[in-house]
Order: structure tokens, then sequence, then C-alpha cells
């Protein structure tokens, strides 16, 4: 059983920067990779980065490689996304979630937060 809740959203003006986080409990025999998933208004849900537990590997979607960065504290289970540089088109409601592949497919994740809302303006 994992449970996934994200926080640290909020107004940012472009150029700034942000840090969410991920609480993930349960054990992690459950889930082998976190993910970070954003969905503006009238558009899907992408994929825009996971860290693997068991491997440590990292990676991300191109438009934001070199700006965010995911990162876990091992003692504390939580996953965090540092957002630097940010742009208008990174708004929206961002999700973590948790599952047993490290991929780009959201339907590989089992587990997800509630989201938390991104917005990028002046």
């Amino acid at each position: 059983q994992v449970q996934v809740v994200e926080s640290g959203g909020g107004l940012v003006q472009p150029g700034g920067s942000l840090r969410l986080s991920c609480a993930v409990s349960g054990s992690t025999v459950d889930y082998e990779t976190i993910g970070w998933f954003r969905q503006a208004p009238g558009k899907e849900r992408e994929w825009i980065a996971y860290i693997s537990i068991s491997f440590g590997g990292t990676q991300y979607l191109d438009s934001v490689k070199g700006r965010f960065t995911i990162s876990r504290d091992n003692a504390k289970g939580t996953v965090y996304l540092q957002m630097n540089r940010l742009k208008p088109e990174d708004t929206g409601v961002y999700y973590c979630a948790a599952g047993q592949i490290s991929t780009w497919d959201p339907q590989s994740y089992n587990y997800w937060g509630r989201g938390t809302q991104v917005t990028v303006s002046t």
C-alpha cells in the first residue's frame, strides 16, 4: 500500500524557481520508481521526470532538461522536483506518482497524488 501527497506549488514569476515535494509512504517493495507529471488546462497529462529507487537513475522531458532536477531524500522517503528558470509554459497541475517501472508511460504508475498547482506568470 502506497500513498502519495504533493506539495509546494504556487505562483512564481518567469525565470523564478520552485521546489515541489512528494511525500511517499509505504514499502519500497511496492514501487520502484517515482515520476512527476503535469497537466495544463485543455491538455493531456504529460510525463516530465522520473527517478529509479532501485538504480538511482533519472530521466527528463527534453523541455525541462537542465532546468528541473528530481531527487530523493532516502531517510524521509520524500521525492523533490527542483524547478529553475521557470517559463509560462511550465504552468499546470503537477502530479507525483509511484510505479514499478521506470518509464514515461503514465499507465505504468499505480499510485497518484492529487496534484499541486504551479502558475508561472507576471
